[in-house]
């Protein structure tokens, strides 16, 4: 390793920060130059002290994955456990304790269930307790029974969503980083006006499964609140709630979201984490895997999953770290043991059998139907969500949406046993060896109603029952032909063997096509049913419906389910694995040649700082800035000097309280050697000198390119280097105008929409 140099405290650190608001763009620049600063400083030490300080450094990130995979599997537990309880108490309660859910008061119950025969004497069904002079099996039984399943479910899910509406609404956060710190007086009238506030939609934090928030919040934005204790403990508790209640809905795409509010919580134990935002997100990458390890008992898979799905940044580091955080989690799960079984998931199946060459076919058709059951369903849920939910009295009464939904689901599920049961024990029954009835359709009807609603809801097990459904189907199909043909060339290979087709493996084959359709997960997906059925034996079969699945998919809809609800909730998220036409358009296209600018030469108060600062944040553009210009005496052209962010701005203008008409300095100047470059963040009380020199917020090296540049390196500058603004310059290097984020994420929008 290179030795640093003795003046390597005092490198660029392009300007101080502030804390980002909500819905802003975080620097990743900034934030790695910051941490190697800081880094830097933790070497130079020769003390027994500072090696001590320095190899706690290297291992805190170890430190904090353990402690979040550890934490995971345990709430993981509660919730699996309560939502048993909270199921199950929709037919009724166990005699030898009422905390105590069928699965542990009857060890049959999950054939009980199936047969819809009560074959346990401790489980006592709400009509016996209401009605116990009426025989067993009576007309006036079921009556009762449909009855209170119906009103405990609607109980739930109302519950549910009321934790979710009025604990999460994203209006109820206003946190340190987002309060205004503005605090400048004047008598002037302008000063009457306090620095607005921007107003967005409404978002529910804990509603839905997280996972494309989580992705947005990955891939470099802000959204306060999100990851919070608040959240975590709607979403735990919702999510217990919301599943007991019977809705076609799953709980392991929300386990990522809670996974995520852990890590998030943790990390901010520590200054490393707590005040580098890019940082941070290596550990909610790691806290990703720990999600997906608890929800499906496959800590490769959901490693995995967080490099494919979610992870925006995901160098070697953060892959360890993030296995390793997985594996912590599904240990400790499997201590826990939350069904009873000695399994980390209920529906962990192993089959004894191998798959033969000509069902390939039938795999590949398995995979044709994924794909077009994914692709609609998509879209389905989409023009449901954007021209129903959102336009019709639905989106003004979101409770009242879900009682519906509640009831509807009820109403139609009770009568037949296997839309009655749980999505998991659901996927269970169709992997084994069993027979099934139609609940194919009925599942997809209600799963593309209920996504979207405000509660806690994933998409992973309504999905998998579909296809597993699907996919018995056509393994009985294909049996019965075996059976009625066993002679043809075709089965010549089974050899008159009555088991040679296994119906559970088409169950199982489907799960993973429709699942592939709807998400468009591959490699992860594909792991993660190994993990399921312990053996690679079905590792083609698998590979291959996903693969055609998501083939089909993308042809149909090129965007899954996660991308279209970022779309619907217009969040600000930048795919990098999108490939764009940029067709006849340039740099020149998209720059932003309006923006208000500070120019050096000219004299500079705060109240005209404040007045540009209020015009600008009144435009919507709070996640912007100001380019910094000085004219030149040889072109008479702007030149540039640098760049201040609007909340930087702020926050100077803020601790200033002397005269509005006293002047301030820009001018780019040797930063100080006493200054602490390692904490390149502005806190409550942080001194940083003469309050009326603005440059120490200055970016004076923004990334700059000539307006003549190609789109796709501009392109690459968002995307690889995680710029939140580039300035555009002529060749002479004179100052054009500005392209930030947000203005090339519209520009991207809009370029796929006229494609």
């Amino acid at each position: 390793m290179l030795s640093a140099p003795d003046d390597d405290l005092n490198v660029p650190i392009n300007g101080f920060r502030v804390w980002y608001s909500s819905y802003s763009s975080i620097d990743w620049l900034h934030d790695a130059i910051k941490d190697s600063v800081r880094f830097s400083r933790l070497r130079r030490g020769k003390s027994l002290r500072s090696h001590l300080r320095l190899a706690f450094d290297k291992s805190l990130g170890w430190i904090i994955v353990t402690i979040v995979g550890f934490l995971t599997a345990v709430v993981a537990f509660l919730v699996v456990r309560s939502e048993q309880w909270f199921f199950d108490a929709k037919d009724g309660y166990c005699a030898t304790g009422w905390w105590k859910a069928k699965r542990f008061c009857c060890p049959n119950s999950l054939d009980s269930r199936v047969s819809n025969v009560t074959m346990c004497a401790n489980w006592v069904d709400w009509s016996a307790t209401f009605m116990p002079w009426v025989d067993h099996g009576a007309t006036e039984n079921n009556y009762v029974d449909y009855i209170s399943y119906t009103l405990v479910a609607v109980l739930w899910a109302t519950a549910s969503s009321l934790l979710t509406i009025h604990l999460t609404a994203s209006t109820s956060f206003n946190t340190r980083k987002d309060s205004s710190v503005w605090s400048l007086r004047s008598d002037k009238a302008d000063d009457k006006h306090p620095i607005s506030s921007i107003k967005r939609r409404t978002m529910y934090y804990a509603a839905g499964s997280g996972i494309p928030e989580i992705k947005t919040i990955l891939s470099g934005f802000v959204i306060h609140g999100y990851l919070g204790v608040r959240t975590l403990f709607t979403k735990s508790f919702g999510l217990a709630l919301s599943v007991g209640s019977g809705l076609s809905l799953g709980k392991e795409g929300p386990f990522v979201h809670i996974a995520s509010c852990i890590g998030n919580i943790v990390s901010r134990f520590h200054r490393k984490y707590e005040n580098n935002e890019a940082k941070r997100r290596e550990i909610l990458s790691a806290a990703c895997a720990a999600g997906v390890a608890v929800a499906f008992g496959a800590p490769i898979g959901g490693t995995l999953f967080s490099l494919e799905e979610v992870s925006y940044y995901f160098p070697p580091k953060v892959m360890w770290r993030s296995f390793f955080c997985a594996m912590i989690a599904a240990i400790t799960l499997k201590f826990l043991d939350p069904f009873g079984t000695g399994k980390l998931v209920l529906f962990q199946v192993t089959y004894d059998r191998d798959w033969h060459a000509f069902e390939l076919i039938f795999f590949v058709l398995l995979g044709v139907f994924g794909g077009i059951y994914g692709a609609y369903f998509s879209k389905l849920n989409y023009r449901w969500s954007r021209d129903i939910r959102s336009k019709t009295w639905l989106g003004k009464h979101p409770i009242l949406e879900v009682i519906l939904v509640t009831l509807v689901t009820a109403i139609f599920c009770f009568l037949n046993p296997y839309t009655r049961m749980g999505g998991t024990e659901l996927v269970y029954i169709l992997f084994s060896e069993c027979h099934t009835g139609a609940v194919m359709l009925i599942k997809g009807v209600l799963t593309i109603v209920t996504f979207g609603i405000k509660l806690p809801a994933g998409i992973f097990i309504p999905t998998l029952g579909v296809g597993a459904c699907a996919g018995r189907i056509l393994g009985m199909v294909v049996r019965h032909l075996q059976w009625r043909y066993p002679n043809s060339a075709v089965f010549s290979v089974c050899n008159g063997d009555g088991d040679c087709i296994i119906p559970g493996l088409y169950a199982m084959v489907g799960a993973a096509a429709a699942l592939s359709g709807v998400t468009r997960t591959t490699v992860s997906l594909a792991v993660i049913m190994f993990e399921l059925t312990d053996t690679l034996t079905y590792a083609v079969p698998v590979m291959l419906s996903v693969l055609v699945a998501k083939t089909v998919a993308d042809a149909l809809e090129p965007k899954g389910i996660y991308d279209l609800v970022i779309e619907l909730s217009q969040l600000p998220y930048l795919d990098a694995k999108h490939e764009y036409l940029w067709s006849n358009f340039s740099i020149k296209d998209v720059t932003d040649r309006g923006v208000s600018v500070i120019r050096v030469d000219a004299r500079n108060t705060l109240i005209s700082l404040r007045n540009q600062l209020q015009a600008l944040l009144d435009s919507g553009h709070d996640d912007s800035g100001f380019p910094i210009l000085r004219r030149s005496e040889a072109s008479g052209k702007q030149r540039m000097v640098g760049y201040v962010g609007a909340s930087e701005l702020e926050h100077a203008l803020a601790i200033v309280t002397e005269d509005a008409d006293e002047e301030v300095n820009f001018q780019s100047r040797e930063l100080s050697r006493e200054r602490d470059l390692t904490s390149s963040w502005i806190d409550d009380g942080t001194e940083v000198g003469d309050s009326f020199d603005f440059s120490v917020y200055m970016d004076e090296a923004p990334l700059t390119i000539q307006s003549h540049a190609p789109l796709e390196l501009l392109h690459r500058f968002f995307v690889n280097l995680g710029a939140r603004y580039v300035i555009v310059t002529d060749t002479d290097g004179n100052y054009e105008g500005v392209i930030e984020k947000k203005t090339w994420l519209a520009f991207l929008s809009g370029l796929e929409g006229k494609s």
